[in-house]
Parts: structure tokens; C-alpha cells; sequence
């Protein structure tokens, strides 16, 4: 079966592109779309959906609450957030409400599809290169922890662990962390598996959240 796509832009034009693009794919498919996240969130109530494009300002409801709410009413569709520089305070906010991952709305569209198809495997490795430019900007906005105090959350990691943690943190990708920490692909997706796990993170992105928060990478 297609990826089920549902869009949601207060811009018809934007709307009207990624239907184009998306629809032009033999295994992606556009299953509807809103103009806002309130219409958004009551469609998606009643029309099975794998991905959601969700831009971050919209009238009436915007995309963090948006995913927010999703998340909260069980709802299993992953959430795309498409975001720019200026709302980067937004895009931290829509990863701890719950998004898959973010993508920069000037992406090349090979990379909008990539992204939609990693998304519904379940993979929150999300344009790494778009990852690394905008941890730039998201980094100085998050809360931290005080000097001195660490989550005791790392003590349950072994040294090896924190490694792949740390290149998770910067945008690295299995095979480019396989590549500088000498070891197979399928070690280090064992290993993530094990971060979420003992961490109790959902996805990759809450990885890198968690990694900045906490400070096992430097600001």
C-alpha cells in the first residue's frame, strides 16, 4: 500500500505543490488536506493517515498544538513539522509535543520525499544535513540542566552507548556513525535501540533533545 499523506498549510499554493510532488510518487499518495491545525486535527479523526506535513503558524490552531493534541488522542500518525530559521523556538516545542522530525521548507524535493518515506518507517533521521544548520539555532533555546547536575538517566548507559549518543546529537546518520566509531550498521541500530530503550525516548529526535538538555554534547 502507498504512504498515506495528509497535508496541512494555510497556504493553498504550498498545499497545491506538495500534492503535485508528492502524487507524482508511485508509493506515496495525498489523503487529504487542511488550511489549519483545528480542521487538520478533526479530519484526521475520521481519515487514516502515515505522515502529516504540518506547517508551524497557522490561524485558529497552530502546529505544535496541533501535534500536541494528535499525540494525545492516541492518534498514530507521525508528524512532519515543516518549519523556517525564524521559528526555530517552535520547531523545539512541536519535537517535545511529539513530531517524527522536522524538514526546512526551502528543502530540495528529493529530500521532502525522502524525508515522508524514512518518517513512516519509523525513522526520525530527518535530512541530517537540515539537522545539523538548524541545531544551531535550537540549541541556545533549550532549558539545560543546572552546573553540576546531571540526569541520572546516564548512568544507565555503558561508555559505548554515550558515544553513539553523542554523534546521534549532531545530525550523524547509522552509517556515518558506523563509519567513526568502527563498528557494523547493524551494531549501532542495535545500540539506538538500547538508547531508547534504557532512556525511555521515542525516537531519534527525542535522542538528540535529550543529548543537548542534558549535556553530553557542547553547546
Amino acid at each position: 500500500m502507498p504512504i498515506r499523506v495528509f497535508l496541512v498549510d494555510d497556504q493553498a499554493l504550498v498545499r497545491g505543490g506538495f500534492r503535485m510532488l508528492i502524487e507524482a510518487e508511485d508509493d506515496l499518495e495525498v489523503v487529504g488536506e487542511a488550511s489549519d491545525g483545528a480542521s487538520g486535527f478533526a479530519a484526521l479523526q475520521r481519515t487514516p493517515a502515515d505522515v502529516v506535513l504540518m506547517d508551524i503558524r497557522m490561524p485558529r490552531m497552530d502546529g505544535v498544538e496541533t501535534t500536541k493534541r494528535l499525540a494525545a488522542a492516541g492518534n498514530p500518525v507521525k508528524v512532519l513539522v515543516l518549519t523556517t530559521f525564524d521559528l526555530d523556538e517552535y520547531v523545539f516545542a512541536a519535537l517535545k509535543a511529539g513530531a517524527s522530525g522536522f524538514l526546512l521548507k526551502d528543502s530540495r524535493p528529493e529530500e521532502l520525499l525522502s524525508a515522508i518515506r524514512n518518517v513512516a518507517a519509523g525513522d526520525a533521521v530527518v535530512a541530517p544535513s537540515a539537522t545539523k544548520r538548524l541545531l544551531d539555532h535550537v540549541v541556545p533555546k533549550l532549558p539545560g540542566t543546572f552546573p553540576g547536575k546531571t540526569d541520572e538517566r546516564l548512568d544507565l548507559l555503558t561508555a559505548r552507548e554515550i558515544e553513539v549518543l553523542e554523534e546521534i546529537a549532531i545530525g550523524a546518520t547509522n552509517s556515518e556513525i558506523a563509519g567513526k566509531l568502527y563498528m557494523a550498521e547493524g551494531t549501532v541500530k542495535t545500540h539506538i535501540g538500547r538508547l531508547l530503550s534504557k532512556l525511555q525516548i521515542r525516537d531519534r529526535v527525542g535522542l538528540v533533545l535529550f543529548a543537548y538538555e542534558v549535556g553530553v554534547v557542547d553547546r
